[in-house]
């Protein structure tokens, strides 16, 4: 894919200004990826990195808590001392409320400052790591403080924003956030961030279908009986109740990831790996799915959340005892939805996505349920056939696997699934970077491939608000479920009535 050029670049000197900097994805992620990026030669040691926020903090404790951040999250441990105190040295704290207009002017000021001591060239990404009712406030004061214009006397100069999920919480609201966002930067300088888009396998999903040869002439409904893609959680929301209230799985994490591996699976070949080629494909998908009607909402989706009960033996709350949630709460914790992809490649082949929490496995991935083989021989009478089904595993061991039917050794036919299996650090030798190095590198490049656009977020919610609108009128109607369990046995009834089941996360297809 387009990324794929970019590999092994070095990203040019530029200054990062990280927007709620004392926030949990700095320390855990945002610091160790550049961390990383500097390790792996990947990041120019010209960069500098800016955090703004309203706790009052010096430079030093500010520094002093991001290494151990980076001792504690970075996939690369111990430290490197030496590294360290040269990056340490262009590492800054910014104090300042995001509403008060004065302290963006200053803000201006100390990159003017950064321009001239580090030779960063007027090259600035800002990252919104905040909670999304900030963005639009920051946007419009970065607007009023220059900092958003590019500079017309200098072509190396570039302004690049990075904003974290939600893009709203339905299409009026995405819609209106984007536009708040477009009046200060335009949309090619928009970089909208789903971490999951980062992760080996996701990115690996364009290399494998287009560079193989075998795989892209089944990839459509001749040969494909149905697709799942299931992203799982063991926990429940983890004193995070009063986000989730407002959110919800379905907003959470399908309007989003869920979505975003769909079109990914999806989509047709682009004309070029380029990010507008490959993300003008993924709208196609997206505008090709069949709207759903009120009553499609109650045959087609599943809505639950997890009652009380008991995990390894210990007995666990219920998302209504969660804290910050109201007593007589409707918001699910569990989503499940049947899509319908009204194109010629896709026409009948049903596409279902769930997620939920507090389930009985943990992690992310895809299957592709190929047409069983004509039942002419080892089909006939008394054979027990398993279907082939192609697995890409997102999270946690990232890797490919095919299930394929084959004899059982000894004098007998007999036949039995067997796994053809590829791990990416096996196979490599090496660990994986983490998303956010290969997002933050592809951002300071200007690589927008694995980046969501203005349309897809749109056309996603335009999907996302049908289903909302019938489940807040309460249909259908919440189903409880057991925690540790697969969700609720209303999910299990949505593949049953088209005579299929659900993939068991992480478990052999052939269970």
């Amino acid at each position: 894919m387009a990324g794929e050029k970019n590999a092994a670049t070095s990203a040019p000197p530029c200054a990062i200004v990280i927007f709620g900097a004392t926030g949990d994805l700095t320390a855990r992620k945002l610091l160790p990826a550049l961390y990383n990026l500097t390790r792996d030669g990947l990041l120019s040691k010209s960069t500098v990195v800016i955090g703004f926020a309203r706790r009052p903090k010096t430079d030093e404790e500010f520094r002093a808590e991001m290494l151990e951040a980076i001792n504690t999250f970075s996939r690369c441990k111990p430290v490197d001392a030496e590294l360290w105190r040269d990056l340490a040295q262009r590492i800054f704290y910014h104090q300042s409320t995001f509403e008060n207009a004065a302290g963006y002017h200053s803000l201006a000021d100390r990159l003017a400052d950064v321009d001239k001591k580090f030779k960063t060239g007027g090259r600035r990404l800002y990252y919104l790591s905040t909670s999304p009712t900030e963005f639009g406030q920051i946007v419009e004061r970065l607007g009023d403080a220059g900092l958003g214009n590019i500079d017309p006397f200098n072509s190396q100069a570039w302004r690049r924003a990075i904003v974290e999920k939600p893009f709203g919480r339905n299409l009026a609201t995405a819609r209106e956030l984007n536009q708040h966002i477009n009046r200060v930067f335009d949309e090619s300088q928009v970089y909208r961030i789903d971490h999951y888009l980062g992760k080996q396998t996701v990115q690996n999903l364009l290399v494998f279908r287009f560079a193989n040869g075998i795989f892209e002439p089944i990839w459509n409904r001749r040969y494909v009986d149905h697709i799942q893609i299931t992203v799982g959680e063991t926990l429940g929301v983890e004193g995070r109740g009063g986000y989730f209230e407002n959110a919800g799985t379905l907003r959470d994490m399908v309007q989003n990831h869920l979505m975003q591996l769909l079109t990914l699976i999806a989509m047709e070949p682009p004309v070029a790996l380029d990010g507008d080629a490959i993300r003008d494909e993924k709208v196609r998908v997206l505008k090709s799915i069949q709207p759903f009607t009120p009553q499609e909402v109650a045959l087609y989706t599943v809505r639950g959340q997890y009652s009380p009960g008991t995990v390894d033996g210990k007995p666990t709350i219920g998302y209504l005892q969660e804290r910050g949630v109201a007593p007589d709460s409707q918001t699910e914790t569990y989503a499940a939805v049947k899509l319908d992809i009204n194109n010629w490649r896709w026409h009948g082949v049903p596409f279902y996505l769930r997620s939920g929490k507090h389930l009985k496995r943990q992690g992310s991935e895809v299957s592709i349920h190929f047409n069983s083989a004509p039942g002419v021989l080892f089909n006939a009478p008394g054979g027990n056939l398993a279907r082939n089904i192609l697995t890409l595993r997102i999270q946690p061991k990232e890797g490919i696997s095919l299930l394929i039917n084959a004899k059982r050794p000894g004098t007998v036919t007999r036949i039995a699934p067997a796994h053809m299996d590829f791990e990416y650090n096996e196979a490599f030798g090496s660990y994986s970077p983490e998303a956010y190095e290969r997002l933050l590198l592809d951002a300071m490049l200007g690589d927008s491939t694995l980046f969501i656009r203005r349309d897809e977020v749109e056309s996603a919610w335009s999907i996302i608000d049908r289903i909302e609108e019938s489940w807040t009128s309460g249909t259908p109607p919440l189903a409880m479920y057991e925690p540790g369990s697969w969700g609720p046995q209303a999910a299990n009834e949505l593949l049953a009535r088209d005579g299929r089941t659900w993939d068991c996360l992480g478990a052999d297809a052939s269970r």
